[in-house]
């Protein structure tokens, strides 16, 4: 599953059991980058949150855009992990092959939505170059009709993705398609 040790769901106690055990109630499972927090349960409670929060909470961006963002910053940072398992997610609210392909392989994305294309553009440069990021650019997500709340959602959707990339990357978290796949909403 990764590099480091990790406490398997059926040998976990304590708070960890019951992190499982909630995960395993409320999404069918315990996902390999949850699971590679194991020996920091506080840690994995803090990431599960931030990622209700940015993923589920109300806001402005639909559940495909907030997805849309996850595999864009995810195929920037090359991190498979997260292209698998997000391109699995944005498969419920797009149904063509051919632009989910294209959306995870960095293709051409045939006429996207003003505020899809600029909320793309925006994940690839904060992912690719974030020092080089001006108003301008914010601007550019105004400019395509992006409230300045949802601004800050589609900012800290790309960070919070730059971060578990880097989670997944560093300690070679892996997946395979059963593990990808069958995840309660």
């Amino acid at each position: 599953m990764s590099w480091i040790e990790e406490i398997a769901p059926e040998a976990a106690q304590g708070d960890l059991r019951s992190l499982y055990e909630e995960l395993e109630r409320k999404r069918g499972k315990v996902s390999n980058i949850l699971q590679v927090h194991s020996l920091r349960p506080e840690a994995m409670r803090g990431h599960l949150d931030l990622y209700m929060d940015l993923m589920f909470a109300p806001g402005g961006l639909s559940r495909r855009q907030r997805e849309m963002i996850a595999v864009v910053v995810s195929r920037e940072n090359r991190c498979d992990y997260c292209v698998a398992h997000h391109v699995e997610a944005l498969a419920r609210y797009v149904s063509d092959r051919a632009l989910l392909e294209a959306i995870a392989s960095g293709g051409v994305v045939p006429e996207p939505a003003p505020s899809d294309s600029a909320l793309m553009d925006y994940a690839v440069k904060l992912t690719r170059a974030p020092a080089s990021v001006r108003a301008d650019d914010v601007q550019g997500l105004r400019d395509a009709g992006i409230a300045e709340a949802d601004i800050l959602l589609a900012n800290l959707i790309v960070a919070y993705f730059n971060f578990v990339n880097r989670i997944a990357l560093g300690l070679g978290v892996a997946s395979n398609p059963a593990e990808v796949a069958g995840y309660g909403a």
